[in-house]
């Protein structure tokens, strides 16, 4: 973490004041106002990505206004990249007008103005790209106007999640698989043919869909390729630069659930065919023959050993 602020300790006079000269050091200039008879009640963290900077910002009902004056005052030349994770929105800008709600993503050019009002309480995270980085990595043509991501289509959505995954844990190699994430989802918009992720982001989107969807009892390898747009073939790719394939992950994924279940607290009162057919097994008998042969034990042994 490189910073952080919070308005709660703030006399509520002087919040505003405080949250708009914190942002204008630490993220960009602009003006706020706060429509809660409490006052501006937010807070905010930043970390830096190599050159790339995140912030997790949460507050109550406000808007934020990069006018053309501020804009001209304190000039600021990145692209925004705003995944909302709690709340609504709306995205005022020269064109018109977007709105957002949980699990969108709005990305725009921070050298034109814009209004981002939140109606009631919101939780977001916004990487701050260079713009230079961002033509350069994810949209020769920068953006003309912004753009709103996640209900496009459902490999779009898929790849807001996954990017939301990366942000909520973002580990060493989160500034690369951010930039392939974002790259993906802006050359599908704008009509371009989709250029290969690196096997890692590929990897990353692929393990946070099954994770979703363990407890389908359908789930295969080719549903995640259809998801993702590549072939069974490509995927099996994929999973073999992490030593394994993607039926293996799968069963892998659902037998380190369904044990994290059986040796939890309480599981007495759980039977062991809830907890198989809770984590996509077919049938009892199936899963108790991979847990034995995965954790050398049964899954009533493992049951009581957790107790």
């Amino acid at each position: 973490m490189t910073s952080h602020a919070t308005t709660e300790d703030i006399d509520p006079r002087e919040r505003i004041g405080f949250w708009e000269e914190y942002n204008r050091r630490a993220l960009v200039g602009l003006s706020c106002t706060s429509y809660s008879e409490r006052g501006l009640l937010a807070r905010q963290a930043n970390f830096q990505l190599d050159d790339v900077r995140l912030a997790e910002i949460s507050g109550n009902a406000h808007a934020v206004e990069r006018t053309p004056e501020v804009a001209r005052s304190a000039p600021k030349d990145s692209v925004f990249a705003t995944l909302l994770v709690k709340g609504e929105a709306v995205f005022l800008h020269e064109h018109g007008c977007l709105s957002a709600t949980a699990g969108d993503l709005v990305v725009y050019d921070t050298r034109r103005p814009y209004l981002f009002g939140f109606s009631s309480s919101m939780r977001q995270f916004l990487v701050d790209i260079p713009r230079e980085l961002f033509v350069e990595a994810c949209m020769a043509g920068g953006v003309p106007a912004p753009m709103l991501f996640g209900r496009g289509t459902a490999r779009e959505g898929e790849l807001v999640v996954a990017l939301r995954s990366v942000l909520e844990n973002p580990g060493e190699r989160a500034r690369g698989t951010v930039l392939d994430l974002i790259k993906l989802l802006a050359a599908g918009r704008s009509g371009d043919r989709p250029a290969p992720a690196a096997y890692q982001t590929q990897l990353i989107i692929a393990k946070d869909y099954i994770e979703r969807h363990l407890h389908d009892a359908c789930l295969t390898p080719g549903q995640v390729a259809g998801v993702m747009g590549v072939s069974v073939r490509h995927l099996g790719r994929i999973f073999e630069s992490a030593g394994t394939t993607p039926a293996r992950h799968i069963l892998e994924r659902r037998l380190q659930r369904a044990h994290d279940d059986l040796t939890a607290p309480g599981a007495a009162a759980t039977t062991i065919a809830d907890v198989a057919y809770r984590w996509g097994f077919s049938s009892q008998a199936h899963f108790a023959r991979h847990f034995r042969a995965r954790f050398d034990r049964t899954p009533t042994e493992a049951r009581a050993a957790g107790s």
